[in-house]
This record gives structure tokens, sequence and C-alpha cells, in this order.
């Protein structure tokens, strides 16, 4: 018996050994591939939390809030910090947490606005809002803030709520700090009759309310909630859901209608400024808290 290889065989078992020899190329990259991505995931990550570690340490407030806190026109309750919007007798008082770059906030606007303008000019509740800069602690910059001056400012005119449905409806990405800009606020003001004025411009551009916002802020931190939008029908938490029953527009109008049953709605005018009629001419003329 021949100690050779058979010539048919060679080829075949050379063939076998390349074949082999290509797929431990194949995988030698492949690992190299995943280590490789490893490392740029780990490195991307770290810079992510840096990020978010340095915005964290930031004054969220900016370089404006100093001072007293100057209350926007028409504030009410603990401290000024509330915005009214409603008839001041109504039954119930629907009290609302938001804060302008909060997207969920947005999507709540969206969903509710109509409904909750309808029980409020129905007398059903008052809507008590307050406001908060948490995205720019989480995020950085100063849109929250600025929003918020801004807002105040619009309750100076008398124009709060239709400036703050018109900064929902043209709210930026979450990452997008477009809001930081009093230019952009004071555009978005053209949106609302009556509120681009020199006396409205002057108060966003300096920050006529930036310590009041600040001192809202506070408040919601001190408060114990847990993120915004926070929503309480006469005390109680009702978003996202209240009991084992979720949030709608028809559940909200039940709930309203169960709380006050037996119960007149109202219609005194929340303040001298509902219809902007008493605006001060100057906002710096409103009183500090």
């Amino acid at each position: 018996m021949s100690d050779k290889i058979p010539e048919g065989n060679r080829s075949a078992r050379e063939r076998l050994a390349q074949q082999r020899e290509r797929e431990k190329g194949r995988e030698k990259r492949r690992r190299t591939l995943i280590v490789a991505s490893a490392v740029v995931g780990v490195l991307a990550l770290a810079a992510v939390v840096g990020l978010i570690a340095a915005n964290a340490g930031k004054d969220d407030g900016g370089d404006t809030a100093s001072g007293p806190a100057v209350a926007p026109s028409g504030a009410i309750g603990e401290d000024a910090l509330t915005l009214p919007v409603g008839a001041a007798d109504a039954p119930s008082t629907l009290t609302i947490w938001e804060d302008f770059r909060c997207p969920v906030c947005a999507q709540f606007e969206t969903a509710f606005k109509d409904t909750i303008t309808e029980l409020a000019d129905d007398g059903q509740v008052k809507v008590e809002y307050h406001l908060a800069t948490i995205i720019d602690g989480n995020l950085g910059g100063t849109g929250s803030l600025r929003a918020a001056n801004a807002a105040a400012c619009a309750q100076d005119a008398g124009k709060f709520a239709a400036y703050h449905d018109v900064l929902f409806a043209n709210q930026p990405p979450e990452p997008d700090d477009a809001y930081g800009k009093n230019s952009r606020l004071i555009e978005l003001a053209g949106e609302v009759e009556g509120l681009d004025t020199p006396g409205f411009r002057s108060c966003v551009e300096d920050g006529e309310h930036d310590s009041w916002v600040k001192k809202s802020d506070t408040a919601f931190r001190e408060g114990g909630f847990q993120g915004t939008p926070t929503v309480l029908l006469n005390g109680e938490s009702v978003f996202p859901s209240k009991g084992d029953e979720q949030i709608s527009p028809e559940n909200l109008k039940k709930w309203v209608a169960a709380a006050n049953k037996g119960k007149k709605p109202g219609t005194a005018t929340p303040s001298a400024l509902a219809d902007g009629s008493s605006a001060p001419a100057d906002p710096s003329s409103a009183p500090a808290s």
C-alpha cells in the first residue's frame, strides 16, 4: 500500500483547510468588530453620563435669577406662586404643574386643552397653573426658565392662558434649547393678539420674573412631586390615572362632575386681569412676594 495521499484526496483536504482558514479569518474580524463596538459604546455612555452629571450641577436658573422674587400680576396663593384661570368660586380646583420644555406636558396639553378650557369656561373648575424648570436641570440650558418668565410676563398682560397654549403648541424637541432665546419667545408672542408690546418685550428681556420662577421650581421640588406634568383634582392626583381608571377627557369630565355633584358652577372672575382689561402698563409694577 502506498503511503502517498491520492491526488484527489489531497485536493479535497487542501480546499477544506483553506476554507477553515477563511472562516478563522472571518471570526477574528467579527470578534475585533464586536470589541471595537463595545469600546465605542462604553465611551459614548461615559460621555453622556458626564454630560448629564455636568448639567445636573449647573444652576438651572441662569445668571438673571437674582434679587427679590417679583410675582406676576394676578398671581395668587402661598408666596403668589399660582397663576389662576377660570372662575375663582368654581366648586373644584384643577392644579397643574408644568415645564414648557417637557414633552409629556405638551402631549397632555394637546389631549386635554379643550376639555380643561370647557370645564373652566363652564365654571366647573378653576385651574391653578404652577411652573417648574426640571428640564433645564436635567439637560442643561435655560429654555424652561426663559419660557416660564415669558409666561409670567404674559400674565402681567392678562394673556397667560393664550400664551401658555402657544408655547406648548410650538414646543421644540426636548434637547433643543430654542426657548432659551428671548427672541424666539417674543416672536411667539406675536401669535397672541395684543401681547407683543414694549412692556412685554422689556419684561422678557430683563428676566423680570426669573427669581419668581426659581421660587416656583423650588416649591415643586420640595412638594414631593414625581415629575411634570403633575395634575391634581381637589388635591388628588389624576395623572396618569385616578385609582384604577386612566385619565381621558371623558374620565376627567366624569371625575369633575362627581366632585361637583349638588354644587353650583362658579361665576366670579379669577382676577381683574382675566381678560387683559386691567393689565398694568409697566410689568415692573407687579408686587414682590
